[in-house]
């Protein structure tokens, strides 16, 4: 099995389109031609971790984090980035980063949170949707060709809405054309009459990370030399895709039992909170991470509590008693991560070696 088959199998999950502009997953270093001799699962690219792929000779280490967030213009050893892309180099490891777009999946880490936590699965969504990631494909088929050509698009992606796939809508009508010389006509002759054929309209629904794909499965199934069609952009949000996640906990428990129910979850050994309100905790709201900036709109959803981390000391203001903010740490919210990776690509993969690290890469440690 080779790298790239790895990151394929990866990005099916967690389409790299779906990262925010600021991010860089992806392969970082390394050559997806390789031969994958195993992979080790991690959140952060370390140089004990890239030491560790060494010794287990393992060559794909997947981390959360991009160990290249801003651009590097020396390679002199003097950071641990520098020395880490260096140890890779030097030892032909690839490293390969599923950060933002894994966080905006449904099925992704805000979804390993909520598991530990065990809020209601048909209570569960996207906290803050995505908008501008769908588009409408319209097209004209000939009556007798209609099957083949929806078959090809739903196999690209098309007509996937939420937890249903091969969705689609069709009219039937009449096509007209005229075949000018030094065309290749479907019916008719180059030069010859106007033609006249059954057609059918079919619309589907996609995701604009998928549009080179689903035209390029068109082009191919479709039986006219020139194929008719359009695409529109949509303002309608993706309620399967974006920021954090919001659910209810199947029984309302006081907030001092909810703070100690947490950190027995996540095994912390403390957090920092908002003062207590006093009230009872039933809808929680998430975002592994950095998530202040959806304090508001874990509020306006009307959650009792938004569990995050990196909230900074202003940010706390915002809760404004409408709200119990818990910032738990940024590796302790994501920590549960590297599980997730390891057991997609275990069910993927089985017959394929998938190890997670056994080094502590958080940064932050505690004194109590």
């Amino acid at each position: 099995m080779t790298i790239k088959q790895v990151t394929e199998c990866l990005e099916s999950w967690a389409p790299l389109y779906l990262q925010e502009q600021y991010d860089n997953a992806g392969l970082i270093s390394g050559d997806d031609s390789w031969n994958c001799t195993g992979i080790i699962c991690c959140l952060d690219a370390t140089e004990a971790v890239i030491t560790e792929a060494i010794q287990k000779k393992c060559n794909l280490v997947i981390a959360h984090h991009p160990i290249i967030f801003r651009a590097l213009k020396k390679f002199t050893q003097r950071s641990f980035v520098e020395r880490t892309i260096i140890k890779a180099i030097k030892n032909d490891i690839a490293i390969y980063a599923i950060h933002t777009n894994l966080d905006n999946i449904t099925g992704g880490v805000n979804t390993a949170m909520s598991n530990r936590l065990g809020l209601l699965g048909e209570s569960r969504r996207i906290l803050s949707p995505k908008n501008e990631q769908l588009a409408k494909l319209y097209t004209y088929v000939p009556l007798a060709e209609s099957e083949k050509v929806k078959t090809a698009l739903f196999e690209a992606g098309a007509g996937a809405i939420g937890n249903y796939r091969e969705c689609s809508f069709s009219v039937t009508g009449t096509g007209t054309f005229k075949p000018m010389e030094g065309a290749n006509p479907f019916i008719g002759s180059a030069g010859g009459n106007r033609e006249e054929i059954p057609e059918i309209k079919m619309e589907f629904l996609f995701s604009v990370g998928q549009q080179q794909k689903i035209l390029q499965s068109l082009f191919a199934a479709h039986p006219y030399e020139t194929v008719a069609y359009e695409i529109i952009k949509l303002e309608n949000t993706d309620q399967t895709t974006g920021s954090g996640l919001i659910g209810e906990l199947p029984e309302a428990i006081n907030e001092r039992d909810f703070l100690n129910f947490v950190k027995h979850k996540f095994q912390l050994t403390s957090i920092k909170h908002t003062p207590l309100l006093e009230k009872p905790v039933k809808k929680v709201a998430l975002c592994g991470g950095s998530g202040s900036f959806l304090i508001q709109k874990a509020i306006a959803e009307k959650a009792d509590v938004f569990i995050t981390s990196d909230i900074k000391y202003h940010d706390f203001f915002e809760a404004d008693g409408k709200i119990l903010l818990l910032d738990i740490g940024h590796w302790e919210s994501e920590q549960f991560t590297i599980e997730l990776v390891s057991n997609f690509l275990q069910d993927k993969i089985p017959t394929f070696a998938v190890l997670k690290t056994e080094i502590n890469t958080n940064p932050v440690h505690h004194f109590v």
